[in-house]
């Protein structure tokens, strides 16, 4: 049958699709986000396929529910415990962050375990990717590695050998030969992944789908691409620091509040089992105003952090709010609960908060270190360096309850910590005899036991 190839206009941002070039999408509201493609189509015939008939939840095997583990416990522990089979991940991050370094470390920790990978690289040639696997001190001779961009070609290539795990860097790269657009754009994203996530259900392999990311932080390509696959995993940091961070943006399978951690080494990323003494190597245990140890969770794990702040009077007419590690409306909301509630007034101060290391945390647990640090550098008084400070501030400056405080209270008592201010309501059921448990129910209570 002749195929007739027509011409549509495809959104950047949510893949709509339209006839005609428009400024706006109807979608999703953005302007000038319309790009052209040629698209394939042709009449479809009918066909008659036999219907499976369905089955029952307890007819699922248990061998089909259990995880792979890799063995690199960071990773396992964001991917809810253990990679799926005939599970999708799209892993994103910034260039250059380590997403081919963490990926390939990953594969050779699953032949390891046995497993037949397939490492698809379209960015980079074979010597390349050879060279960085003897940085890694990689030499599996499991891991099967071809440089291929084209996705009939990629498809030919699983279809003919037997894997279990399939990881193709990256998505943008791969390109159909249905579509005259380049790769990289709409259509090729959307076809090129649906291709493989539906061999990768249908052959049952893992499949990794390594994806480039926007000047926004956003994953490159059409939204739909986050829906389609299983796991979504941002892989992030500072290039001023040598840690990355690996966090699960959606997971159908486990939780999205894990963080992994990751130190940038010559030799490759190098596991952190313990990222509070990382984030706390700063700290030289003397008593600085502005100062303070904060007890946080990212998915099961504890974290301590120092926050720091710093007030100084305003030179220009309109006070500066910067918040680092932190969201800035957070911030200005921590604020006015101190100067409604305490009669602290900020309006003429300039407020600094930074969570040192360049990590960045979103829990509300630590409302109350950030309001200790700032009161603290305001009045110049020192916070013990052997307090930690766990707590949500409502806005009427109540200190709320916290989940997991058995984690923090543990994570502080190895770290030799003497002191841990918690909510009130949650301290009464801590057994605890090493380290001091204080509880607080308000704000009000908890500056006038700190200062």
């Amino acid at each position: 049958m002749e195929k007739k190839i027509k011409t549509a206009y495809v959104c950047t941002q949510c893949g709509a699709i339209y006839p005609r070039w428009q400024g706006q999408c109807n979608q999703c509201g953005e302007w000038n986000s319309l790009v052209e493609e040629r698209i394939i189509s042709g009449r479809r015939r009918s066909t008659k396929t036999a219907a499976e008939k369905p089955g029952t939840l307890a007819q699922i095997g248990q061998e089909q529910t259990c995880g792979i583990e890799s063995g690199l416990k960071e990773f396992d522990r964001v991917l809810g415990g253990g990679l799926l089979r005939a599970s999708t991940v799209l892993l994103a991050g910034e260039p250059g962050i380590g997403k081919s370094t963490l990926i390939l470390q990953a594969a050779d920790a699953y032949t390891r375990r046995g497993l037949n990978v397939l490492y698809v690289t379209g960015e980079e040639s074979l010597t390349q990717l050879k060279k960085r696997a003897d940085r890694l001190s990689i030499g599996s001779d499991d891991i099967a590695v071809i440089n291929l961009a084209n996705l009939e070609e990629i498809v030919a290539v699983i279809e003919n050998s037997q894997y279990q795990v399939v990881i193709i860097d990256s998505i943008q790269t791969v390109s159909s030969g249905l579509f005259q657009s380049p790769s990289g754009t709409v259509g090729q994203v959307r076809e090129s992944a649906a291709r493989l996530i539906e061999i990768a259900r249908r052959n049952e392999f893992a499949l990794f789908l390594i994806g480039h990311v926007t000047k926004e932080g956003m994953v490159a390509g059409p939204k739909i691409l986050e829906h389609m696959v299983d796991v979504v995993l941002s892989f992030e940091g500072d290039s001023q620091y040598l840690y990355r961070l690996l966090r699960p943006v959606k997971n159908r399978y486990g939780s999205t509040f894990e963080l992994g951690v990751f130190e940038m080494s010559p030799t490759g990323l190098a596991q952190v089992e313990n990222p509070s003494m990382l984030f706390l190597s700063g700290i030289d245990h003397g008593n600085r105003s502005g100062a303070v140890v904060a007890a946080s969770c990212e998915g099961s794990r504890p974290i301590l952090v120092e926050i720091q702040a710093l007030v100084s009077p305003a030179s220009y007419g309109m006070p500066q709010r910067v918040a680092g590690g932190l969201d800035n409306k957070r911030l200005a909301l921590l604020l006015a609960i101190l100067e409604k509630r305490m009669g602290i007034p900020m309006g003429g101060n300039d407020v600094f908060v930074s969570i040192a290391g360049g990590l960045r945390l979103g829990e509300p647990a630590i409302d109350l270190a950030v309001l200790a640090a700032i009161v603290s550098s305001l009045r110049d008084i020192p916070v013990s360096s052997k307090t930690v400070l766990a707590g949500e501030v409502g806005l009427s400056g109540e200190v709320r309850a916290i989940g997991m405080p058995e984690r923090r209270v543990a994570e502080a008592t190895k770290l030799g910590f003497e002191r841990i201010v918690l909510p009130e309501q949650i301290v009464r059921g801590i057994d605890t005899n090493k380290i001091e448990l204080v509880g607080v129910a308000s704000l009000e209570k908890t500056l006038e036991l700190l200062f």
